[in-house]
């Protein structure tokens, strides 16, 4: 007869650990700290970045069918579009989830912070000009990585040269007192 007991209590056990590991996704987040979140995230402009996807996929959907069926492109194109439009809302469900994920990481009074400076001209300057920094910085990060590992090859080999000059065996002297000439 199988004892179902110990089976029982490490199974229960089993559950309560992976329960416990688990991201404490049921958190109760306040509607002042999701009010927050969602400044944030239309501050920083989080979401802009997949305002293309509908849009883009519509695109896809026509072309495709258009190319099987380039008898019905009129009836694909107005199809595609009021289903697209008629998509259109569900973008609110991003925002949503967006806000979401940032309000499980920082405090209502962190993401109010992060709100007021990205509304700030300072903070707008940032989103528009950010991604221009950050090119230059990477083709100035590229130039001084080439640089930092030709330096360091160089002095390696500058060290490595004169470690095995010190550590050679020396040939035998000749009667005139110089080293011996290897064949």
């Amino acid at each position: 007869m199988i004892r179902l007991k110990p089976i029982r209590h490490l199974a229960a056990a089993a559950s309560a650990i992976v329960l416990l590991s688990l991201p404490a996704q049921a958190q109760e987040i306040s509607a002042e700290h999701l009010k927050a979140a969602r400044a944030a995230v239309s501050a920083i402009k989080a979401t802009e970045a997949f305002d293309n996807i509908l849009p883009e996929a519509a695109a896809i959907l026509k072309q495709n069918l258009i190319q099987k069926n380039p008898d019905m492109q009129e009836v694909i194109i107005k199809t595609v579009d009021d289903k697209t439009i008629a998509l259109a809302p569900r973008r609110a469900d991003l925002e949503k989830e967006a806000a979401l994920a940032y309000a499980k990481v920082f405090t209502a009074e962190e993401l109010n912070a992060i709100a007021s400076f990205y509304q700030s001209p300072a903070g707008q300057k940032l989103i528009t000009d950010g991604p221009l920094v950050v090119r230059e910085l990477g083709k100035a990060a590229d130039i001084w990585q080439r640089g930092v590992a030709r330096d360091l090859a160089a002095e390696v080999g500058k060290s490595l040269d004169e470690y095995f000059k010190a550590h050679q065996p020396q040939a035998p002297a000749t009667a005139e007192g110089e080293p011996a000439k290897a064949n």
